[in-house]
């Protein structure tokens, strides 16, 4: 129980043996101070990490929603400034339906010299002058750029009148307005000291528009320049910054009080009555009478409560006989534990022997074979040279044949040794794996080659699939003994005329090698027992040790090896290997 109390250590320690005949009893043994370290309160954890989630949930609806509400505000000046747009829009567009409009000229107003007949004279002496949409639009902007709300500009790349010169803004919008057909352009720009919206959007030639522009050579739908509106939005920033500072206030607000009130309820509710049962829970350690009360919380402590009460006294009526099947326990497992040391002796000897006896017997075995093999060649060739001379030729013919039997069966003997010793070191992991980084694709291509000449004897026709360069680390002369012995094996049970498919693929984290072939296929009961050892399908000739050897190897190499079939006709070998 390290920690309980800032300036003590307890230990309890188990007594067995003689000095523990009647009980088993608490020690404590009380130590400096200097083993405790500094920690955090149950309380303090809570509130910390609840403050944390709080303020990070807090934090993150704060940013959506002072985003969403920028976006909001932002939009709605936006859509007065496009608003505006065509409030002046329609107003040119009335003044050139109604060829302009005259007004009294005042000392300070100059006609224009670009409208015929722009002024006029009345009966009684009075001079008019025309105003054009133009000199309209000029007249309200400077209007409402003395109230201060807001201005605007008509401008164009083919100035009438250079005060209608475009500024760097103006300029670049009316080029992007004519190469990409973009209808209006926005941008916050920063003048003087103040922010501003500007707006942009392109002007278009209409019939009306012809009597003061036809001879520019403009045409009805050409774009004859562009109006662009200045709105200050320094007091609508200062208002989206108002308001995000009120939500951050409003946040560590919200913040503070749960923390507050988590503060009082765990202290009331959690803490309080946690202390009298760590009360409790010392006394019972010490070895005092085990308690009796239980507090009443009315809720999972009051459980808990109970539910140590109980234990302590259940443990204080049962230890007394504890030391006894302590004991009687010990001496069953020691004795259990010297059988199996023993049976595991036996197992490691038995084990030894038989691996010893494998291999001896493989080995014995192979020697006096390959004698008769070395002894049949030589028979089988001197028969050979006496069957042109001899007169006896049938019988020697006889000989002949007998001989070649014997040499077949020979060199099956041997190849039967030599799989059983390369499977009985592959389990046992005594042949050692010579790992490169191999290419999957390249061995299946060269293994096709190898067997080529074999299958167009037999009219059986292999296609590839091969995925590109498919990288894992593996034995190559392993890998490219599996692929020897899966696409022999498709040739053995493939009628002629068959095709043999061999495909190599990437799924996933693996490389996978695929030989499919046409053969009678293998029923679904018997797909699991192909891998046995000495298995052999269809009467074929074999040992019945190949793909128990290919299966094997795979599985040294950390992968998987299995069929698919659906028994009918044709079966696919495939194995898969880690990619590197």
């Amino acid at each position: 129980m390290r920690g309980c109390y800032p300036h003590y250590v307890n230990y309890i320690i188990i007594i067995q043996g003689p000095v523990a005949e009647s009980r088993f009893f608490p020690l404590v043994l009380t130590m400096p101070g200097r083993f405790s370290q500094p920690r955090f309160t149950l309380s303090l954890k809570f509130i910390i990490g609840c403050s944390i989630t709080l303020i990070v949930a807090l934090g993150i609806s704060f940013h959506f929603l002072t985003q969403r509400q920028e976006k909001l505000i932002m939009g709605q000046v936006e859509t007065e400034v496009r608003i505006l747009f065509k409030q002046i829009v329609i107003t040119r567009k009335w003044v050139a339906d109604h060829g302009g409009i005259f007004m009294e000229r005042l000392p300070s107003m100059k006609p224009s010299p670009y409208v015929p007949d722009a002024e006029i004279m009345d009966v009684k002496g009075k001079h008019y002058i025309i105003k054009t949409p133009a000199m309209v639009t000029k007249d309200l902007s400077e209007y409402a750029r003395e109230q201060g709300l807001y201005w605007f500009h008509i401008t164009s790349l083919n100035l009438m009148n250079p005060e209608n010169a475009p500024d760097a803004f103006e300029k670049d919008a009316m080029r992007r307005f004519e190469m990409s057909g973009l209808q209006e352009l926005l941008s916050v720009q920063e003048i003087g000291k103040s922010k501003f919206l500007r707006y942009i959007s392109p002007l278009y030639v209409e019939e009306s528009c012809l009597r003061c522009h036809a001879k520019q050579g403009y045409k009805v739908g050409d774009m004859r320049g562009a109006i662009s509106i200045t709105v200050p939005i320094d007091r609508t920033l200062a208002e989206i910054a108002d308001n995000r500072r009120e939500m951050i206030v409003a946040n560590l607000l919200t913040v503070l009080s749960l923390v507050l009130a988590m503060f009082v309820m765990m202290n009331k509710l959690v803490l309080s009555p946690t202390r009298k049962l760590k009360s409790s829970m010392k006394d019972f350690s010490d070895g005092r009478i085990p308690p009796s009360e239980v507090l009443h919380t009315g809720d999972e402590l009051e459980d808990l409560s109970r539910t140590f009460s109980e234990m302590a006294k259940t443990l204080a009526e049962y230890h007394q006989g504890l030391n006894d099947k302590i004991r009687a326990a010990t001496k069953d497992i020691e004795e259990t534990n010297s059988k199996l040391m023993q049976a595991n002796a036996l197992l490691r000897e038995t084990s030894t022997r038989k691996s010893d006896f494998i291999a001896g017997a493989s080995h014995e075995l192979r020697t006096p074979l390959t004698s008769i093999k070395g002894a049949m060649d030589y028979i089988s060739a001197r028969l050979a040279t006496a069957i042109s001379g001899s007169a006896e030729q049938n019988s020697i013919e006889d000989l002949y044949v007998f001989f070649e039997v014997i040499r077949k069966n020979a060199e099956r003997l041997i190849r039967m040794v030599n799989d059983m010793l390369d499977l009985e070191r592959i389990e046992t992991g005594s042949a050692e794996l010579n790992l490169t980084l191999s290419d999957l694709s390249a061995v299946a291509a060269e293994t096709v080659t190898y067997f080529q000449a074999e299958a167009e004897k037999k009219r059986v026709y292999i296609k590839t699939d091969l995925g590109g360069v498919l990288s894992a680390q593996a034995d190559e002369d392993r890998l490219r003994q599996v692929m020897i012995n899966l696409l022999s094996n498709a040739l053995k049970f493939s009628p002629d005329g068959a095709d043999i498919k061999v495909r190599t693929f990437a799924e996933g984290a693996d490389v996978v090698a695929e030989v499919c072939d046409q053969g009678p296929g293998i029923p679904p009961e018997k797909q699991d027992l192909v891998f046995d050892k000495f298995y052999k399908s269809g009467g074929k000739e074999g040992s019945g040790l190949g793909l128990a050897i290919c299966r094997s190897i795979i599985d040294a190499h950390g992968g998987f090896m299995g069929v698919k079939s659906e028994g009918a006709m044709g079966s696919c070998f495939y194995f898969r290997l880690p990619r590197a």
